[in-house]
């Protein structure tokens, strides 16, 4: 078969891997992107959008890319403290008072940035009717305690992540993440990229899809405790694992709540698609996501000072939700278990994964950025490795 679209004779490697996907059976519908030095070199696509009805992947269809959100969402903020609106270093509760309850009046916006703040949990249940209320769920973790003391260890905050940055933002700016991301990101640059998408788009967005049923560590769902990959107690890989099978675990509670899997068919039912959760609600497409990258690695978006400090490691090592090692910066990945980077990369990249395997990468001193979105979606942490074999492609034809 052959993929739509173009690539760069240089990158001819990239081409032989995406397609290489279909041909085994990994992908329904996908697409990938990527820009060198500002420059269009892969921009392919292929399948189908929705398995149900046949509908085609076409060049423009977008998809839900779950927390490549988070690199977008950090963006913003990052837009307004270079405007002296929020300082990244001091008290949350400088703008948002309400916070500082429960013993909070000490974390940072870096904090939250940071999976450090130890709020990864909402502890009570968002009810479907609040789930277009960004700010009704922010209210509700303003009013808790930490799980940990905020600073002394990291751990994923998968959902709570979006709706603390995007209640610090709306209170400096008046704004939601998806209207800044709108009018001073997207918008300006004509990026099909949306925090909560209009109807139009929602209408034809790709429809995510179950792919393989396994665990986060890479077992098979519905597997006994002997089954799990890893070495036993105390490894990481196998602990998640276990964790992923426990529905109290901390990991399943900080992804579970608020719970997509309320609504029919999921996070492709239009409320999620609309709502525009800061944490995970981006709808994009392959070339929306890698050009994003672009204009943040060529200094377009926010000032290549700032970035260089926001991609910097704060923080690294076991995750306290996720127990493999994570890095972050001031809301971007850097290379871990979590965010697999080709050797190349391992010092330079940065960005965001997203749940099933989606990534959006930048890499200033290389001068790359990419867009990987596609509908069957991996439950294992590393997307089945789709997404890491066209990085590493990329990265193997760079000069």
């Amino acid at each position: 078969m052959t993929a739509h679209g173009d690539c760069d004779p240089r990158f001819a490697r990239v081409r032989e891997v995406f397609e290489g996907h279909f041909a085994a059976g990994e992908e329904l519908g996908a697409a990938f992107a990527v820009y060198l030095d500002g420059e269009p070199v892969v921009d392919l696509w292929d399948g189908v959008a929705d398995r149900h009805t046949g509908r085609p992947w076409e060049r423009d269809t977008p998809a839900l890319a779950y927390s490549c959100t988070k690199a977008v969402t950090a963006t913003a903020l990052h837009i307004l403290a270079e405007r002296g609106l929020v300082d990244v270093r001091g008290p949350v509760a400088e703008v948002w008072p309400e916070f500082a309850a429960n013993g909070k009046q000490g974390v940072t916006v870096e904090h939250l940035l940071t999976h450090q703040s130890g709020l990864p949990v909402i502890e009570q249940e968002v009810p479907v009717e609040e789930f277009e209320d960004q700010p009704a769920i922010a209210a509700r973790l303003a009013g808790q305690a930490p799980i940990w003391e905020p600073g002394t260890a990291h751990g994923y905050h998968a959902l709570t992540y979006g709706f603390l940055v995007g209640e610090v933002i709306r209170r400096v700016s008046g704004k939601s993440v998806g209207e800044l991301v709108a009018g001073e990101i997207a918008g300006p640059r004509g990026l099909d990229l949306w925090v909560g998408a209009p109807d139009d788009v929602a209408a034809r967005a790709a429809r995510l899809s179950a792919g393989t049923r396994a665990t986060p560590g890479g077992g098979t769902a519905g597997a006994t405790v002997a089954e799990l990959p890893g070495q036993g107690p105390g490894d990481p890989l196998y602990e998640m694992s276990k964790a992923a099978l426990d529905r109290d675990s901390l990991m399943n509670r900080a992804m579970g709540n608020p719970s997509a899997a309320r609504l029919k068919g999921g996070a492709n039912h239009p409320v999620i698609l609309r709502a525009g959760w800061p944490a995970m609600g981006v709808v994009t497409t392959a070339r929306g996501l890698a050009g994003f990258y672009r204009d943040l690695v060529a200094g377009d978006i926010i000032k290549p000072e700032t970035l260089a400090d926001a991609v910097r490691r704060r923080v690294g090592g076991p995750d306290r939700v996720m127990f493999v090692d994570s890095a972050f910066g001031l809301g971007y990945m850097r290379p871990a278990m979590t965010f697999l980077t080709p050797a190349r990369g391992a010092e330079t990249a940065f960005g965001h994964t997203g749940l099933g395997g989606f990534l959006g990468l930048g890499d200033v001193r290389h001068g790359l950025a990419m867009g990987y979105t596609m509908n069957k979606m991996s439950n294992t942490v590393s997307g089945s490795l789709r997404a890491y074999h066209l990085a590493e492609a990329v990265y193997d034809s760079l000069p």
